[in-house]
């Protein structure tokens, strides 16, 4: 079973806090409420898709240095800051840092659940592909080191000859370690086991 979907909010007015958790709960979203960016770096822990709903004015650290510390810290949950008229340039600058929107106070309330669904969307989306190529290095981890070595070549386009030309074997042996290869990786194809690789690549 998949965690449920949570709507981190960020802001340091309380009845906006309040106003946006009623909100998302009422189109059946979790929510979890914050009154600084701080409170919400202490207490995240992650593991969870989901997104994060900021105002991009905050005491201490503001919604824009949080999404910066996220970025930094390879957090990939959608931000969705949330700007007063005058914060539009700011609005701007965490467009340019990677924030999935900015919605102007005061906000409408279906154009904000829309957006809320499309972080969610892309968040599923990144921990689908993590898990994918954590899948993909744990049956990569299975190979011995010949295989791993042959695996690379294959990859690469090179044919059985040529790899059993480079490592001192014969083509018979790199044929066997192909088929042991396809068999533990699980690929259905040449082609499947090149995505497989480039899957892999940081």
């Amino acid at each position: 079973m998949k965690p449920e979907p949570i709507v981190h909010v960020v802001d340091d007015e309380e009845d906006v806090r309040g106003a946006l958790a009623l909100l998302l709960r009422s189109v059946n979203l979790g929510a979890q409420t914050y009154g600084s960016a701080q409170e919400f770096l202490d207490t995240y822990r992650g593991g969870s898709p989901g997104c994060l709903v900021v105002d991009v004015r905050l005491p201490g650290m503001s919604g824009l240095e949080l999404q910066e510390r996220l970025v930094k810290a390879g957090i990939t949950l959608p931000v969705i800051v949330i700007t007063g008229h005058g914060d539009i340039p700011m609005a701007v600058r965490a467009m340019r840092a990677g924030a999935l929107d900015f919605i102007e106070k005061p906000f409408n309330d279906q154009a904000l659940i829309d957006r809320v669904h499309e972080g969610i969307r892309r968040s599923l989306h990144v921990q689908d592909a993590a898990g994918e190529r954590a899948e993909i290095e744990r049956r990569h981890a299975t190979l011995t080191e010949r295989e791993r070595q042959i695996m690379a070549q294959v990859v690469q386009g090179r044919l059985n000859k040529q790899i059993a030309d480079e490592l001192g074997v014969s083509t018979r042996t790199v044929e066997t370690h192909r088929a042991h290869i396809i068999e533990k990786m699980g690929a259905t194809s040449l082609s499947h086991l090149v995505r497989m690789a480039v899957a892999m690549t940081p």
